[in-house]
């Protein structure tokens, strides 16, 4: 391992273990990445692979078609759509998939989560939105994610019957939304079951989301 791409694969392989830590994921689901910056190149987890195994050596490296670049074990399952998105979108440096029970049951239902929180507009923009059913193994869930994506300021999408994409500037702003998106999910669910929470007027929405991007922290 060298260069970026020994420093991106022990990143990669640290935000995955914030993926146990805040239980979004079970056995060997889900999955983050990053691209490697000035090359059409991104690091991803293994297929199948135990998270307590998810050493930086295991890390593998492929192109934005999904090849394999470099490492000794065959790339995640989910790496066509995440190749689709870097290879589409830019500005994203970092892509996350989790399983994580509320926002997929969000998912399952096929129902955008609404923005009744301030976290969620200040994170998310609005509405954390629905991207279409597709199949695992092509690009179409890229697309599904991309489509969705440019017709919202939100990092997130739950793709519908399957689960939430996540995407940031870097992979640990990936991650970062889906630890938010999680949160965000349940306690809205909590909500329902109370009664109908109460929408967030969408001119405060975009006050809320502007300082929260633009002034916030340090």
């Amino acid at each position: 391992m060298t260069g970026d791409w020994s420093k991106l694969r022990s990143e990669v392989a640290a935000l995955h273990r914030e993926l146990t830590r805040y239980q979004l994921v079970s056995w060997t689901a889900g999955n983050v990445s990053a691209r490697v910056p000035g090359e059409d190149l991104m690091v991803i987890k293994p297929s199948g692979v135990s998270y307590e195994n998810l050493e930086p050596e295991a890390m593998v490296v492929t192109d934005l078609y999904g090849n394999l670049v470099d490492g000794e074990l065959k790339p995640s399952s989910d790496t066509a759509a995440h190749a689709y998105v870097y290879r589409t979108m830019p500005e994203v440096g970092g892509v996350a998939h989790t399983h994580s029970p509320y926002a997929t049951a969000w998912a399952a239902r096929g129902e955008p989560i609404p923005c009744v929180l301030t976290m969620i507009a200040d994170e998310f923009g609005g509405d954390i939105p629905v991207g279409p059913f597709a199949l695992i193994g092509d690009d179409s869930i890229g697309k599904g994610i991309v489509d969705t994506l440019r017709g919202s300021r939100s990092p997130a999408v739950l793709m519908r019957n399957h689960g939430p994409f996540t995407v940031g500037a870097d992979a640990r702003a990936a991650v970062k939304a889906a630890v938010l998106l999680e949160d965000v999910a349940r306690t809205v669910h909590f909500a329902h079951q109370l009664g109908t929470p109460s929408p967030i007027d969408p001119h405060h929405v975009d006050r809320l989301y502007a300082r929260y991007q633009h002034v916030y922290g340090q």
